[in-house]
């Protein structure tokens, strides 16, 4: 049986591949334990695939999965889940920004006792004020609207005991968020800390495109304040309208002023307008992900690997 499964999800890390797979192998060196090291290509456009085959032909402990195209990077993450063995399952990301050493602490705390452990930011090294202020606002932000104790400041990188993996492995909906997941899932959790580095090479994948949309995937996966916040607010425009009403009838009634009120039509109109629209997207967010779940289409399709087809599941 191996005891540690390390999950590396792939986008166009060839610059990063062979520096990540040395650091990976000096830590399980250290620990002096059986592993396994899972790599997901999600339809890198560069080298990688190439470097994992040559990473492979020498290593009979690295696996790998290479999807038809790109999935995203929580699906590459939720195929080596379902596919890795260990005891103890690493998730990682491969632009070193996340020390690899710092597993050696994280696996001998959750020997402890604990089925998860996480590792909490301190700093975050290379990464714009923009993107800094955005993640540390979202996950405040999050974690006020939910009732999921989801940690602030965390991304995937943790350790997870098997019974929290097999648990992620019944919760198959396509618009994942992880993080959040393993949160709601419960069991012992702690978190060990450090500071991020600066991305050894290459580019990030995660775009504010992608980023805003993994951000809606998790309000709308672990939370219904958005359409709360829509019934509310129609709530209260409702209740202005109404005094509005009340205003108008006593000026025409009881003043008799009857001047048109053209801007304050057009004003109400606009408002109440944009109330609506507002409205109607909140519900088609979550419409939408409804309608994606019951497609019940494979949430990726693998082109090769050499991962036996029964492995993990």
């Amino acid at each position: 049986m191996i005891e540690l499964s390390i999950i590396v999800p792939l986008y166009n890390e060839a610059e990063n591949i062979n520096p990540l797979y040395e650091r990976l192998k000096g830590v399980v060196q250290n620990l002096g334990v059986s592993y396994e090291f899972v790599f997901i290509n999600d339809g890198s456009r560069d080298e990688t695939i190439a470097l994992v085959r040559a990473i492979v032909a020498q290593d009979e402990s690295v696996k790998f999965i290479d999807f038809s195209r790109n999935f995203g990077h929580q699906i590459a993450v939720t195929a080596g889940l379902d596919r890795a063995v260990g005891n103890a399952v690493v998730i990682i990301d491969a632009d070193l920004q996340d020390p690899p050493e710092l597993i050696i602490e994280m696996y001998k705390k959750m020997q402890s006792g604990y089925e998860v452990v996480y590792a909490k930011r301190r700093k975050r090294e290379g990464e714009s004020l923009l993107k800094k202020f955005t993640a540390k606002w979202f996950y405040r932000i999050l974690k006020s609207i939910t009732s999921v104790e989801i940690p602030v400041d965390t991304g995937d990188f943790r350790i997870m005991d098997r019974k929290v993996v097999d648990v992620l492995k019944q919760m198959p909906e396509h618009h994942k968020f992880l993080r959040g997941q393993i949160s709601w899932i419960g069991f012992q959790q702690t978190f060990v800390e450090y500071d991020r580095d600066e991305r050894h090479a290459g580019e990030t994948g995660y775009t504010y495109r992608k980023m805003l949309k993994f951000a809606l995937d998790g309000i709308t996966a672990f939370s219904d304040f958005p359409l709360k916040l829509a019934t509310i607010t129609g709530f209260i425009v409702s209740g202005i309208s109404f005094f509005v009403l009340l205003y108008a009838l006593y000026i025409r009634l009881i003043m008799e002023i009857h001047e048109p009120g053209w801007t304050s039509i057009i004003v109400s109109v606009l408002f109440l307008g944009g109330v609506q629209l507002i409205s109607i997207g909140v519900i088609g967010e979550y419409i939408s992900r409804i309608n994606s779940e019951v497609k019940n289409r494979p949430l990726y399709i693998i082109r090769d690997t050499n991962i036996e087809k029964n492995q993990g599941k």
